[in-house]
């Protein structure tokens, strides 16, 4: 999962080393959470115009999540 969201950042921005990600232990609910990190500069890049690429990637994770039985959320950070 954390290949994936790195591989969908890293498609999206011009500085590719910058893109990191961390994971948080599953909640209560077994929620995992990931942090995705990118430069400053391509925030804008990462989110979209009302945040429809942001949507875009959480909806990918969802999906391919559900497939393992996990379930996932992601924070642009």
């Amino acid at each position: 999962m954390e290949k994936l969201l790195i591989t969908l950042a890293s498609g999206l921005v011009e500085d590719k080393s910058a893109v990191s990600v961390t994971v948080d232990a599953p909640d209560a609910e077994g929620v995992i959470v990931y942090h995705l990190h990118v430069g400053p500069e391509d925030m804008g890049r990462v989110i979209g115009k009302q945040g429809r690429i942001a949507k875009a990637i959480r909806t990918v994770m969802r999906a391919a999540a559900s497939r393992t039985g996990e379930k996932v959320a992601v924070e642009i950070d």
